[in-house]
């Protein structure tokens, strides 16, 4: 088991201990995770790294109740997943999670305010005024609301997702390569978002990424490899990073 060592006086908002994970069995049987432990610390923008098939993607999903795992624990804000039935799992994802994805899984039909209000509209709320008007203001889409997904440009799509994420002010947002489809300029801005949403609201981000510019984004970047974790780095900049990826062997693309 390979773990990173948790440092003193954070609070934890997802806490991961010995996850195992596979996909197939006998000559095809691949080992996603295997044995990850590590805390997610609240308030702090976290970036997952490492190439195709070291369980980024993987661990994200099973830490944000997405995929179950084989073995091992997950705990958010100290609730544990294990033991959950499907309607608690799907209340958890819905109230404590946020989710931003690379795709922005916007509903084409829906104006870019019914896709932001969308999570709370199905759980029968409405949003809390205030707060709502914050989010609006940081994604800096006002003048946008009315506007239908093919009206808007990849990186006002990407804002929208972001708004839909912190609308219900989750415990956690999980954004897997939430640049990955835009240009330098719009991912910058989406990145410098999220930044802003730890620094201003306090919330926490966790961030699967393969990209060191946006990986220097954060404040910390866990590394992984072959479904262990190898390595952690704080404070991080683009040069820090591509530093220790290339001493761990975990230089380039990965999903």
């Amino acid at each position: 088991m390979t773990s990173v060592a948790p440092a003193p006086a954070r609070a934890v908002a997802a806490r991961i201990r010995d996850l195992t994970k596979t996909y197939g069995t006998g000559a095809a049987r691949v080992v996603a995770l295997d044995g990850v432990s590590v805390d997610l610390y609240a308030g702090e923008f976290t970036a997952i790294m490492g190439p195709s098939g070291s369980g980024k993607s993987t661990l994200m999903h099973c830490a944000a109740a997405l995929d179950a795992a084989d073995s091992g624990s997950v705990e958010i804000d100290g609730t544990p997943l294990a033991g959950m039935k499907d309607k608690q799992l799907t209340a958890l994802r819905r109230d404590a999670l946020g989710f931003v994805f690379q795709s922005f899984n916007l509903v084409p039909t829906l104006t870019a305010e019914e896709n932001i209000t969308l999570p709370l509209a199905i759980a029968g709320r409405k949003p809390d005024p205030e707060w709502y008007a914050t989010v609006l203001d940081a994604v800096g889409l006002r003048e946008r609301l009315s506007h239908r997904p093919n009206e808007l440009s990849g990186g006002q799509q990407q804002r929208v997702a972001v708004a839909r994420a912190l609308v219900s002010r989750p415990t956690i947002v999980f954004a897997d390569e939430p640049t990955g489809n835009l240009d330098s300029r719009s991912g910058a801005e989406v990145l410098a978002l999220l930044r802003r949403t730890v620094a201003e609201f306090g919330q926490t981000v966790v961030m699967v990424t393969h990209d060191p510019v946006a990986a220097a984004h954060t404040d910390r970047v866990v590394f992984l490899a072959d479904g262990r974790v190898v390595d952690e780095l704080r404070e991080p900049s683009r040069e820090s990073i591509m530093e220790r990826m290339a001493a761990f062997d975990v230089a380039g693309p990965g999903a």
